[in-house]
């Protein structure tokens, strides 16, 4: 399975989109400051996440995401994904794991 997921930013209250096929170690890749774009924004937590069966259509979601540049589309993409009851469960499992 690959994720797009977005990330938000307990200290500017900015989002990262990104994908990846280990949600848990991404997170944690992020909070310890490994990933360039997110070292200075620390803490984050994930607000949502789409579930893939190839990487391809993981990154082809995350760029759609990306164009949105945080519009009103973005923000219903968010609920949308929040509202998935699977992904609101994997959601809730990792901000207890951290």
């Amino acid at each position: 399975m690959f994720y797009t997921y977005i990330l938000k930013s307990l200290k500017d209250r900015k989002r990262y989109i990104g994908h990846t096929d280990d949600i848990s170690i991404r997170l944690k890749f992020h909070n310890n400051g490994l990933n360039p774009s997110t070292k200075n924004r620390r803490p984050l937590e994930l607000i949502c996440c789409k579930v893939f069966k190839t990487r391809l259509e993981a990154i082809h979601y995350e760029r759609y995401l990306k164009k949105l540049k945080g519009g009103k589309q973005l923000d219903i993409e968010i609920r949308e994904m929040q509202n998935d009851a699977v992904v609101a469960q994997l959601v809730e499992q990792l901000h207890g794991k951290e």
